[in-house]
């Protein structure tokens, strides 16, 4: 068996975007089969700021523009591949990720997300929730990654969404 315990993590950040009603963005992963689920997220690249990069990697998987950092985990969380993963994904260099994310106030309509905007897709549906539903979703491995993370990105955003809501309540 290969140790892959000298591998680092990749620099990544991930995005809750909650809309006006507290309702959180979850997307369907196109390239995985059995319906996994997840917020967007993705690498952070050199020399690039992770709050840049979490803005970028929205613009990139949903096609949104418009919206607003409103917090910032302050702890970066990591997470290892599954065994059988590493090696292969994430161009075969990493054993994981190591994630900095953000809470972000979605100031768009519905028609702002496009998920084919870039080719090849990374999302082929995606929905607007209620934080707890998350859990209930299919995560893949990433399940317990989220059952760590979701209190907290949903204590952040009620932290930081009154004074957003009031300023920007359509």
């Amino acid at each position: 068996m290969t140790d892959f315990s000298n591998l680092p993590y990749r620099p990544n950040v991930g995005v809750a975007l909650f809309n006006r009603d507290g309702k959180l963005f979850v997307a369907r992963r196109a390239d995985l089969p059995g319906e996994i689920w997840q917020c967007p997220q993705g690498g952070i690249d050199e020399g690039e700021d992770p709050r840049t990069a979490a803005l970028r990697e929205l613009a990139e998987e949903t096609g949104c523009t418009r919206a607003t950092v409103l917090a910032e985990r302050p702890e970066w969380l990591a997470y290892d591949l599954p065994t059988e993963l590493i090696g292969r994904a994430l161009g075969g260099k990493y054993r994981g990720q190591t994630q900095k994310w953000f809470v972000l106030g979605f100031e768009g309509t519905d028609s702002d997300i496009r998920l084919d905007l870039h080719l090849p897709a990374e999302f082929d549906l995606w929905e607007w929730i209620e934080p707890e539903d998350l859990l209930q979703r299919n995560l893949g491995f990433k399940q317990e990654l989220y059952e760590k993370l979701l209190p907290e990105l949903k204590t952040l955003y009620q932290a930081a969404s009154s004074d957003w809501l009031r300023t920007n309540r359509a």
